[in-house]
Order: structure tokens, then C-alpha cells, then sequence
């Protein structure tokens, strides 16, 4: 088709509109991320926000969310009830507009929410356009209403159904993801729990309750101490050096709550909330509470001779936030957000806020008790130290700029390529695997750099020691983007960072210390979704000349029930080992075993390989799990492993 016809060809009749629910059901990751275990997830926190919301206007202290034996889930609050009167606009029930509407709610009325994590009215609307049903009961006024929806729709107005118990009021919502939409429509509820756990820590009086009635789990959360709390449960795994500092006020109709506790760790630990929102790239808040920290601090430990007028050492603020862990939340009627995604708060009042409240609440704290200020300036003096001795070593590593190579480590294998966002590199753990790599690889692209043995482990060990670390500082090198503050993530060379170890015990644990490294010391390379992990094949199948590859032991028992004739041993002939004649089956115990040609066709061809993205769905849960996992704390670490070891596929 010529390019006139094509003009002409292109009318109105081309422009398409689509109504109501159907933009969300046509480009759903626009609204929750994506369509995988993530998205899915975010349904359930898109209606518990609702009963936050509830509680933070002061009508709602009990939130249940039950996992239905059906895969449906329902979440009920105590708040006041979604209205259901004719809306005077929409001439319909409120409740169906506010769940057949984008952009409709409360939350643009700041009479009905003061402040709210649900800002743009999308949340409810996209769950139900989402679901293939989803049900709505409401009790208010002494009465219960109801209605239910196929895919978005109504199949029926608001009607009323019964009589409410007395004093009784809430919302009550049931919602089957729609398969349609999502690739694997079942709850987990261990990801259900890190948020729930979350939201109740940062709301002291509200009580949430979650159970799954397929596996049986069952959490009730409920913390009086609310940061307090939070804080402590953050550092479990570590050795605080006093009991946490709770700072809580209002300051130019800014309400903040903060909780404080120094310990034996080697890296800062500092969480930010907007609104019960987790805001990963800081902002303003975060800005006034370290400028705060940094500045008491200072003029504490000079005020009180701790720092002797001839030292040589100077304190910045990195050495005042090493073995830090703090949880900031703060409260905004109009909070504005920016960043790439739009978890970085931009209102300057709050810092001014922030900052003011820190630095009378922490002076003070320290007045009244001067041996926990003098501990806390003994670590930070400690870290001064360190930072010193680090000093030369980061020069070592540090990069001219992001494209140069003249100091590129000798064991990388370089792409061709110099656009960063084209290109990628894989971590790779030992010499023989890297060598079927770099043979296997698209040159042009992809970059592969090999590493001996298991790394540092960084959550042990001071800055200065983990520079001096060789295979760390050829990551550094390679990677070009700097260490620790200095870290941008605009000067990676690569696009992905993909780690790429072997599926067993020692690949898990080479792995683990990868992204630990990566989470201390370059936070941002996974936040801004740079972090991949290879999705290698356990197992190979043949059948004559066919090669078959499984990447679990679901997928490998179905391929084989499918050459067993569908599971009736009377359709093949079997051998000894329960195998259908003419078939092979070999078990990967390392990457070295592939040759380059099946390494590339199972686990580095961008058309056929499977890689998973890191990313920091809650990065508090994160924390504490590295912190579990690599920490000096023994007790923790083993609870944890009795707790997941039903989800863990280990070769012993």
C-alpha cells in the first residue's frame, strides 16, 4: 500500500474509543504493572488501600482478607460503607460508579479522606474490569446492598438484600482474577503477608487478618507499637546498640512519625512512607530527616567533646547513617510525586517539616541520654575510619565514564554494541561455564564476565574490605556505574545485568551474595529493573534426534507423560527406568555440562530463554530477608529456612 493510500485509507472510522472498563481489560499493565504473580498480587492491595484509607480518616480499625477455596478473594473492612444513594451526576447507585469508573471516589474530596494512599480513583474500578466476577456487599444505615459484576459490568442494579447487625457498617468485596488477563490466576500468601505485615506496623491501631483456605495458612497482624515495632522486627537479625528512638509530631500540618535504631551492621537501612505508600526513591521527607540526622549529630559530639578538636577525621553524613535502621511516614493532604516510578515525593514543605522535627526531637532525646549519644558517635567514628581506608581503594575501581575501557577488567568479554539499553552481561559463576558462554553469545550484545567461586559476603564486612574484594571490584569495573551513594544507574554500560550461576546449592548461595552485593551497594540497579536472574534447564530429554529441555521437575514430568502416551503405559513400551523406549533423560548438574550451542538455544537466546526481573515489590521485606540470610544471627536464618524449605528445589 503506497503512503497516499494509506492517508486516505485513515479516517475517523480508524479512531477507535473504548468505553467505560475496556481501556483497562485492553492494556491492564498500564493500570497494575503487568499481567504476571505481581500485577495479580496488586489487585488485593488495590482494595486493602481502601480500608487504609478508612482507618487513616478514623473510621476503620479491622481489615480480614481470606483466599477462597475457588481462588477468588475477599477483603471486608468496618469502615462506613461504600455510599450506595443515585449519584446526582451519573443518575446511578455511587457504589456502581465508583466500581464501573475510572478516576471516581472519595479521595478527590477532602472532606470524605484527608489524606489517602489511593490518589487517582482508578484502584476498586480496575480490580473489578480485572476479575472474571466480582461481588460487593455493603452494610450501612442498618442495611446490607449488594451487587455483582461479570468482567467489569453490573448484572444487576444495587439492591438491597437484608438488615445489617446493629451498629454494623463495612464494605465487603470478592474478586476472581480473570484468566483471561493473568497467566497464573493463584494467591500466594507469603507475598499477600509482606504487605499486609507492612501496613499494619505503619497503622499501630488497625488489626489485619489474612487466610488462605486452600493451604491453611493464618496471620492475624496487630502491633501497638507500631515503628517501634517495625524497627526492631527489621533488625532481628542484627545486634542493636540501644532501644529504638520514636520521634512523632505535627509540624506546618504535617503529621510524622519516625523510629530510629542504630546496630552492628555495615549498611544503612532506611525506609520511607507517603501515605502508607513506600517510597522507594526518597524525596523530600527522606531529604529533611538525613539533613536533620546529620546536622544533631554533628553538633552533639562537638558540643560534648567526643570528637577531639585535633582529629583528622571528618564525619559526613554516610558515617552518621552506617548501622542505621529508620522507618520515616509521614502524612500529605496533596502529596506530589515524581521519578521514574513515581515513588519520590517532591513537596518541599515536608522536608522543611521533616527536618525541623528531627532536629528538636533527636537533640533533645540525646540530652536525656548521653551514653546511647555516645555510642552512636563511637560507630560513626568507626565508619569514618573505615571510609578513610576505603578511600584508595574505590579510586581503584572508579570508572572515567561510563563508556570508557581503558581500565575494563581482562576477563571480561566485551559486546560491540555501545548503547547501554541494547546491550547486557551476564555474571557467570566459574571458568568453564563462562567459556561456553562467551563461545555461545551474540557478540554484538551481550557481554559475559566470569567469576571465581562464591563473592565477599558484603552484609558482613566493612566498605574498605569489600573494595579490596577482587571479583567485586571487577563487577564495579565492568558494570561502570560507581559504588554505594556515588551509584547512578544511568552510567551502567549494560541495559541487564543478568546472573547466570548453576541450579544447585552452591549456584543458589553464589547467587544469593550476588544480589546482596547488588541490594547494599547498588540498590538502584535493581530498582530501576536492571537485575536479571538465567532461568537455565535442570533437565534434557531425548527422543532420537529431539532434544527436549525442562526447567523443573513439573515440566519434566509432563513432557515424559506425554511421551508415555498420556500416562497409559499400554501406548509405549517402557525401559527399566520407567522411560519410554528411545528416550533419554540427563539431569544438568552445572552450567559447564551445556556446550555453547545449548546454552545459547536454552538460556541466553532472547527468543526462546526465560530470565526473571529482581525487583523491590517491598523493599523493607527485602531487607529483612537479606539481613535473615547472610547475617551473623544463626536462629533467624534457620527459622526461616523450616519456613521456606517447601518452596526450595535443592540438589544435597
Amino acid at each position: 500500500m503506497t503512503k497516499e493510500v494509506a492517508q486516505k485509507n485513515y479516517t475517523a472510522s480508524n479512531i477507535s474509543v473504548l468505553k467505560g472498563l475496556e481501556a483497562v481489560r485492553k492494556r491492564p499493565a498500564m493500570y497494575i504493572g503487568d499481567v504476571g504473580s505481581r500485577g495479580m498480587h496488586h489487585l488485593v492491595n488495590e482494595v486493602v488501600d481502601n480500608c487504609i484509607d478508612e482507618a487513616l480518616a478514623g473510621y476503620n480499625d479491622k481489615i480480614s482478607i481470606l483466599i477462597n477455596k475457588d481462588g477468588s478473594v475477599t477483603v471486608e473492612d468496618e469502615g462506613r460503607g461504600i455510599p450506595v444513594d443515585i449519584h446526582p451526576i451519573e443518575k446511578k447507585s455511587a457504589l456502581e460508579v465508583v466500581m464501573t469508573v475510572l478516576h471516581a471516589g472519595g479521595k478527590f474530596d477532602k472532606d470524605s479522606y484527608k489524606v489517602s494512599g489511593g490518589l487517582h480513583g482508578v484502584g476498586v474500578s480496575v480490580v473489578n474490569a480485572l476479575s472474571e466476577w466480582c461481588i460487593v456487599e455493603v452494610s450501612r444505615d442498618g442495611k446490607v446492598y449488594t451487587q455483582e459484576y461479570e468482567r467489569g459490568f453490573p448484572k444487576y442494579d444495587v439492591k438491597e438484600i437484608g438488615k445489617a447487625r446493629k451498629g454494623a457498617s463495612g464494605t465487603k468485596v470478592t474478586f476472581k482474577p480473570d484468566s483471561e488477563i493473568f497467566k497464573i490466576p493463584k494467591f500466594n500468601f507469603e507475598t499477600l503477608t509482606e504487605r499486609m505485615r507492612e501496613l499494619a506496623y505503619l497503622n499501630k491501631n488497625v488489626t489485619i487478618h489474612i487466610k488462605d483456605e486452600i493451604e491453611g495458612d493464618e496471620e492475624t497482624y496487630h502491633f501497638k507499637g507500631g515503628l517501634v515495632e517495625f524497627v526492631r522486627y527489621l533488625n532481628e537479625s542484627r545486634q542493636p546498640l540501644h532501644k529504638p528512638i520514636y520521634i512523632e509530631g505535627e509540624k506546618d500540618e504535617v503529621p510524622v512519625e519516625i523510629a530510629i535504631e542504630y546496630c552492628n551492621a555495615y549498611s544503612d537501612n532506611i525506609h520511607s512512607y507517603v501515605n502508607n505508600i513506600n517510597t522507594h526513591e526518597g524525596g523530600t521527607h527522606l531529604v529533611g530527616f538525613k539533613t536533620a540526622l546529620t546536622r544533631t549529630l554533628n553538633s552533639y559530639a562537638y558540643k560534648n567533646k567526643l570528637i577531639k578538636e585535633n582529629s583528622k577525621i571528618s564525619l559526613t553524613g554516610d558515617d552518621f547513617r552506617e548501622g542505621l535502621t529508620a522507618v520515616i511516614s509521614v502524612k500529605v493532604m496533596e502529596p506530589q510525586f515524581e521519578g521514574q516510578t513515581k515513588t519520590k515525593l517532591g513537596n518541599s514543605e515536608v522536608k522543611s517539616a521533616v527536618e525541623t522535627l528531627v532536629g528538636e526531637k533527636l537533640a533533645e532525646y540525646l540530652e536525656e541520654n548521653p551514653s546511647v549519644g555516645k555510642k552512636i558517635i563511637e560507630k560513626c567514628m568507626r565508619a569514618a575510619e573505615a571510609r578513610e581506608a576505603a578511600r584508595k581503594a574505590k579510586d581503584l575501581v572508579r570508572r572515567k565514564n561510563a563508556l570508557d575501557t581503558m581500565h575494563l577488567p581482562g576477563k571480561l568479554a566485551d559486546c560491540s554494541i555501545n548503547d547501554p539499553e541494547h546491550c547486557e552481561i551476564y555474571i557467570v559463576e566459574g571458568d568453564s561455564a563462562g567459556g561456553s558462554a562467551k563461545q555461545g553469545r551474540d557478540r554484538r550484545f551481550q557481554a559475559i564476565l566470569p567469576i571465581k567461586g562464591k563473592i565477599l559476603n558484603v552484609e558482613k564486612a566493612k566498605i574498605n574490605k569489600v573494595l579490596e574484594n577482587t571479583e567485586i571490584k571487577t563487577m564495579i569495573s565492568a558494570i561502570g556505574a560507581g559504588i554505594g551513594e556515588e551509584f547512578n544507574p544511568e552510567k551502567a554500560r549494560y541495559g541487564k545485568v543478568i546472573i547466570m550461576t548453576d541450579a544447585d546449592i552452591d549456584g543458589s548461595h553464589i547467587r544469593t551474595l550476588l544480589l546482596t552485593f547488588f541490594y547494599r551497594h547498588m540498590k538502584d540497579l535493581i530498582s530501576t529493573g536492571r537485575v536479571y536472574i538465567a532461568q537455565p534447564p535442570l533437565y534434557k530429554i531425548k527422543k532420537g534426534k529431539e532434544e527436549i529441555y525442562a526447567f523443573d521437575d513439573d515440566e519434566r514430568d509432563a513432557i515424559l507423560k506425554r511421551l508415555k502416551g498420556n500416562g497409559n503405559s499400554k501406548d509405549v513400551e517402557l525401559d527399566e527406568e520407567g522411560l519410554p523406549k528411545g528416550v533419554s533423560l540427563s539431569r544438568y548438574k552445572g552450567l559447564g555440562e551445556m556446550n555453547p550451542e545449548q546454552l545459547w538455544d536454552t538460556t541466553m537466546n532472547p527468543e526462546t530463554r526465560t530470565i526473571l526481573q529482581v525487583n523491590l515489590e517491598s523493599a523493607a521485606a527485602a531487607d529483612k530477608i537479606f539481613d535473615t540470610l547472610m547475617g551473623d544471627a544463626v536462629e533467624p536464618r534457620r527459622e526461616f529456612i523450616e519456613k521456606h524449605a517447601k518452596y526450595a528445589n535443592l540438589d544435597v
